[in-house]
């Protein structure tokens, strides 16, 4: 879908700004503005006409970006244009890489069971920002992963992708699995999957120099979620493949800073399980002591993310990185508050918090910040344990959530991002299906804060 100019043949395709449009268009002939007339041209996102060539065949192709260029700008062109090799003109560096960038996920489709029914229409873009290829590789890994039914994604097939990462980047990479995660102490990842024929387990990827700044990135792994004995709804169930986003978006992101070699150590925690129904199920009532040494009673075992989250992010801590972030799948109420389009962020870390919404307006990857209110904290109360995993309130679900994680991330900076990891619909360079979301903003404050 990108490509770095090769001076193959193309045809070329000039972006153009509603703001440029007025003086653009006079400087063409009487022809072709007569032509602009015609097809209603405006320089509208993803609005394109192709003008007639001086030979009367036709010539180049004119985009609209709107009024500058974003990843939506031509966020649908790559599968609006006819299939064809198009050369980018008419945009400088940034504004080239947005484009580009939103053409190749606009461009995305997942055909690993179906062939796709046409190729995307190919960009030539010049060779100072072919990087734009690390990123949609990173994004393309995040939504492959979600897309893949848990038919092809059980934990030793998320581990498998894991495998395949790091030997792809020299990682190192260490699995604890079954039984041994109980002489670890990783009794909720245990607990959360022992139920499936897939063993649960913790993945544990570390790649980079030991004397620089540590990062730790933590996703939640859940490769199918039925609900546990607290049984989803058939409705409820349907995309529980989903629910290892937090996992995949982990993992894209560990692709783009091992390929940009970025200067930090990088350590990825996936506890990986699915929450399945068997006679060994987990089961409401039940204690669970976490690795941290904390006692959860299970309230709803349909809450079992953060149970799994709590083992690997008490881990996370143990090293005192400079910055944890995790990713999670985690509640229905953070859709509820913000819709399934804008991921939300907790954070125990005010500048933290606050690059990170810096860098998701900058590269057009929207997040929000939500409180991580403590007076909620009573709602975790248990009466014979330190926690309980659900509250018994309907209310404030991605906060009481937020903070329970909170209680295993001991003085490290930490992030929390409640997701969806879904499009429920295609818009421009966002199609419908697996999402990555944060995910490029994350990367964008890492690679700031590790160039100071």
């Amino acid at each position: 879908m990108i490509v770095v100019d090769d001076g193959r043949d193309a045809t070329d395709l000039e972006a153009i700004s509603t703001a440029g449009l007025a003086n653009w268009r006079q400087s063409q002939p009487a022809s072709v503005r007569d032509w602009l007339t015609t097809s209603g041209f405006a320089a509208a996102p993803n609005q394109f006409v192709r003008l007639p060539g001086s030979d009367g065949l036709p010539g180049k192709v004119v985009a609209g970006i709107g009024e500058r260029a974003t990843v939506a700008s031509f966020g649908r062109l790559a599968l609006t244009l006819p299939e064809g090799d198009y050369r980018l003109l008419g945009a400088d560096n940034d504004a080239a890489y947005a484009l580009a960038l939103g053409w190749g996920l606009g461009g995305y489709r997942f055909a690993n069971y179906r062939p796709a029914k046409r190729e995307p229409a190919r960009l030539l873009v010049p060779s100072r920002i072919e990087s734009v290829g690390d990123e949609l590789a990173a994004v393309g890994l995040c939504r492959d992963l979600i897309n893949t039914p848990a038919s092809d994604m059980l934990p030793h097939d998320l581990e498998s992708a894991a495998r395949k990462l790091a030997i792809d980047h020299d990682a190192d990479i260490e699995v604890t699995t079954g039984d041994a995660l109980l002489r670890a102490g990783y009794r909720t990842i245990h607990a959360v999957g022992r139920a499936s024929s897939s063993a649960p387990r913790l993945i544990d990827l570390r790649w980079g120099d030991p004397a620089r700044e540590k990062v730790t990135l933590v996703g939640k792994g859940v490769c199918f979620d039925s609900g546990g004995l607290n049984l989803k709804p058939a409705a409820n169930m349907r995309l529980m493949k989903k629910d290892m986003g937090g996992a995949a978006h982990v993992l894209g992101l560990a692709k783009l800073v091992m390929s940009r070699e970025m200067p930090v150590r990088l350590r990825v925690l996936v506890p990986a399980v699915e929450n399945a129904v068997s006679a060994n199920a987990y089961r409401p009532g039940d204690v669970i002591r976490t690795y941290q040494g904390l006692t959860v009673e299970i309230d709803n075992t349909d809450a079992e993310g953060r149970l799994v989250l709590a083992d690997a992010l008490a881990v996370a801590a143990e090293e005192n990185p400079a910055v944890v972030v995790d990713y999670a799948t985690l509640t229905g109420a953070a859709r509820s508050a913000l819709g399934t389009e804008l991921p939300a962020m907790f954070s125990n870390d005010d500048d933290l918090a606050a690059g990170i919404q810096a860098a998701a307006d900058r590269v057009d990857d929207a997040v929000w910040r939500m409180p991580l209110f403590a007076p909620y904290r009573r709602m975790l109360d248990s009466k014979v344990a330190d926690l309980v995993n659900s509250p018994a309130s309907p209310y404030a679900g991605a906060i009481t959530a937020a903070l329970f994680l909170e209680h295993f991330v001991g003085d490290a900076p930490w992030v929390h991002f409640d997701i969806m990891a879904w499009n429920l619909s295609s818009r421009p360079a966002r199609p419908e299906g697996g999402e990555a979301m944060g995910l490029r903003a994350v990367y964008d404050y890492l690679a700031r804060r590790s160039s100071v």
